[in-house]
């Protein structure tokens, strides 16, 4: 059990406190409309809780504890000071105005990330977007959004990333398609920021950076962009999320994460080395 999960946002400590409860259920026996009875819920609020999906109230937790026969005190209180952890909002709460609730759920995720692997087949992804670039993809994402709003995703863009310069930042290993340093976002001028940006990105030690040449021609990952991330606490699962223009997709089930994987995988085998990667983006500096 990993009760203290530092820097975790309040998503991941609702997952982690979820897989532990379910874990207690399970190993004791009792199902989940007994569980739900308990605590006056129905059968789908408690799968609702084990998936991490929806909060907890701490009365509620201390009850199933009682239920699943969890009797020691130093336990029971790591798994209540998880509970009310899991209600402190992240700083990206603080722009709930501009983010949609199924993207703040990932930010939640990925502040707590250990390891992100991503595949992005139209943008430089968003956590190695210069400030500039990020701004003209946003604002062509947001047609009707104010200027205000679109400084406050700026941001929040800028703000993610730079965990990636912190001593306990995560590994990111990023695959771009072609497509996306071909296409021009802003101009010449932000064109060349990001590029230069991409550089720098490439030498910090827990960056990789590789690009999915067109001339490769078909490849594993033609089904979109996607991202990997994997938790330093061993009871959390890897998570996949895909995104479109109205939601997201979280996908935990180990079969779908495998095939992610595999796609990955391939991916980075296939593609251009980190090395030839650097040389390809100065390349495109010069031309720019």
């Amino acid at each position: 059990m990993t009760p203290e999960t530092p820097g975790a946002g309040s998503t991941v400590r609702r997952i982690l406190l979820g897989s532990q409860l379910r874990r207690l259920r399970e190993a004791k026996g009792v199902t989940r409309a007994e569980a739900g009875y308990v605590i006056r819920a129905s059968e789908s609020k408690i799968s609702r809780l084990e998936l991490g999906r929806v909060s907890f109230k701490e009365r509620d937790v201390a009850d199933l504890l009682t239920l699943y026969d969890v009797t020691d005190e130093a336990e029971r209180e790591a798994l209540l000071q998880l509970a009310r952890d899991a209600k402190t909002p992240g700083w990206w709460h603080r722009y709930n105005d501009v983010l949609p609730r199924w993207f703040q759920a990932y930010v939640g995720l990925e502040e707590a990330a250990a390891m992100i692997r991503t595949y992005e087949c139209q943008f430089v992804p968003g956590l190695l977007q210069s400030e500039d670039y990020a701004r003209a993809v946003i604002r062509l994402g947001n047609a009707g959004a104010t200027e205000d709003e679109i400084e406050s995703r700026v941001t929040v863009r800028m703000q993610r990333a730079r965990r990636l310069h912190a001593q306990n930042g995560p590994r990111l290993w990023a695959v771009l398609d072609e497509a996306a340093l071909m296409r021009r976002i802003g101009g010449p001028e932000v064109m060349r920021g990001q590029f230069e940006h991409l550089i720098t990105m490439s030498k910090l030690p827990n960056v990789t950076i590789q690009v999915m040449l067109f001339r490769f021609g078909g490849h594993a990952a033609e089904g979109g962009a996607f991202s990997i991330l994997r938790f330093p606490e061993p009871d959390l699962p890897d998570v996949v999320y895909v995104e479109n223009l109205v939601g997201a997709l979280y996908l935990d089930k180990r079969d779908d994460v495998d095939a992610y994987l595999q796609a990955m995988e391939r991916l980075c085998v296939d593609s251009e080395t980190p090395e030839r990667t650097v040389e390809m983006l100065d390349e495109l500096l010069r031309k720019t």
